[in-house]
């Protein structure tokens, strides 16, 4: 199945956010996006997931999928414990308790916290906390996964930490993501696909497929930097 945005506008009151976007999303595919700060990439991904109604253009494709969201900041809920956070976010799955026992402690296992299941995320290290975001996003049984800036804010070392898991995660159940960023190290390591937004009002730049496919990419491989120095020149005005 694939997903399609077709002559997107998107605005709120007066400013102008996206203008005439359009973008495919092939099924079982990572989409990177990048873009100036402020260009619209959030408000993108909340058109994508229905939370914001275009003032013009076309959603196809998206008619039944369900979504999953992981932002920068974790978002736990800080009265549950990790496994509890898990359950809660499967709550409106519609699985049966004993499939969605069996997803919770999937996850946990692969993110590595199956030791801490019954700690709440106050006593939880932030790595922990933003292994356990992502373990949540994946545990909800979601066509379109969305990752808005949630591999941020970390030192290099958790950051490819977190990239790997995401990796690791999305090599044992396949979905098609979005994801938004401004790291192009980033995007380079994750995409099948890297989007290259304008200012705002936001349209695509350019769009090109990563040759090397992800499982066999590395940090500083040739395919990597390749899109890395696209991605630069891009940035730079100077394609």
């Amino acid at each position: 199945m694939a997903y399609e945005l077709r002559s997107i506008d998107a605005a709120y009151g007066d400013l102008s956010v996206l203008s005439g976007l359009s973008l495919a999303l092939p099924e079982a595919t990572v989409t990177v996006m990048l873009g100036p700060s402020g260009c619209g990439k959030t408000t993108l991904l909340n058109v994508i997931a229905g939370l914001k109604e275009p003032e013009g253009g076309e959603r196809l494709g998206f008619g039944g999928c369900r979504f999953s969201y992981a932002f920068q900041e974790d978002r736990l809920l800080p009265w549950l414990d990790a496994r509890a956070n898990l359950d809660f976010a499967l709550a409106g799955s519609g699985l049966p308790e004993a499939a969605r026992n069996s997803r919770i402690e999937r996850f946990l296992g692969a993110a590595g916290l199956a030791d801490s299941a019954s700690r709440r995320p106050s006593e939880l290290s932030g790595g922990m906390r933003r292994r356990l975001s992502l373990a949540r996003a994946f545990a909800f049984p979601s066509d379109l996964l969305l990752l808005d800036e949630a591999f941020q804010a970390v030192d290099l070392r958790m950051k490819l930490e977190l990239m790997d898991l995401f990796s690791k995660l999305l090599s044992e159940e396949s979905r098609t993501v979005v994801c938004v960023t401004h790291d192009v190290e980033e995007a380079a390591y994750l995409a099948d696909f890297a989007v290259v937004l304008s200012a705002r009002p936001a349209r695509v730049v350019d769009r090109f497929a990563v040759a090397e496919p992800r499982g066999r990419r590395s940090l500083g491989s040739g395919a990597a930097l390749e899109a890395e120095s696209r991605l630069y020149r891009l940035a730079l005005g100077r394609a």
